[in-house]
């Protein structure tokens, strides 16, 4: 028997794969179930008791690959909506909702915008947290945040379009104290407005500061920012 753990994320692409590899002997014969669940086991085996991953690669965050494997409560939930292939329902959502409303921690002075043009460099960087051969060191350079990989954002350059664009963003909405916190939130933890996104948490994940956060959000909301022209 297989030791059982929680880290499942590469379990779950390995058993994809173990499940393509073995073709579709079960379709049709009630048996799936009992299909996922010996791949799921193989592909436990696979990962960590053969040491199919390198899982003692050390991290940026001073922890190991294994420890980023490791599933964390929404994690866990959200995991079983996807597997379900079900909308989240109302009771996982507000479990999923309080979770995260009770990870985020705002500054001390209330929120504020920080510099727009720290916030573009950040926005269109996806330097940050990558290891393996090649890691990124964070001494010799700062953590971006991504933006771009989702959103389109200013019309100077093209952004991804895989999240809602975010052109003219506080243009629209302006820099009032509920949206500031709105997008504070987005940023911090996203979970907060939607359950079990794909967004990530980068303020509760600590993959942003708290002055990032605040350069980032200038970047969207300042009126002088390109985002808003």
């Amino acid at each position: 028997m297989f030791k059982k753990t929680t880290n499942t994320p590469v379990i779950a692409a390995a058993t994809a794969l173990l499940l393509v590899t073995a073709g579709c002997t079960a379709t049709g014969t009630g048996k799936s179930g009992s299909a996922n669940a010996e791949a799921e086991a193989l592909a436990e085996q696979l990962v960590f008791a053969a040491d199919g991953f390198y899982q003692d690669q050390p991290t940026q965050e001073g922890t190991t690959g294994r420890v980023r494997l490791t599933q964390d409560e929404t994690q866990k939930i959200c995991s079983a909506v996807a597997r379900n292939g079900k909308r989240i329902d109302a009771q996982t959502a507000e479990k999923v909702r309080s979770l995260a409303l009770a990870s985020i921690k705002y500054p001390e002075g209330g929120i504020k915008l920080g510099d727009w043009k720290k916030g573009r460099e950040l926005a269109w960087s996806g330097f940050g947290f990558r290891t393996a051969h090649n890691p990124d060191k964070h001494e010799t350079r700062e953590p971006g945040a991504t933006c771009y990989n989702c959103h389109q954002l200013a019309t100077d350059r093209t952004g991804g379009s895989i999240g809602p664009s975010l052109t003219g963003f506080g243009k629209q909405r302006g820099t009032g104290e509920e949206v500031l916190k709105y997008a504070y939130d987005m940023i911090y933890n996203p979970h907060a407005s939607f359950p079990c996104t794909n967004m990530p948490r980068f303020g509760a994940n600590g993959l942003l500061t708290e002055q990032q956060i605040a350069d980032v959000m200038a970047y969207l909301l300042d009126p002088e920012s390109l985002v808003n022209k």
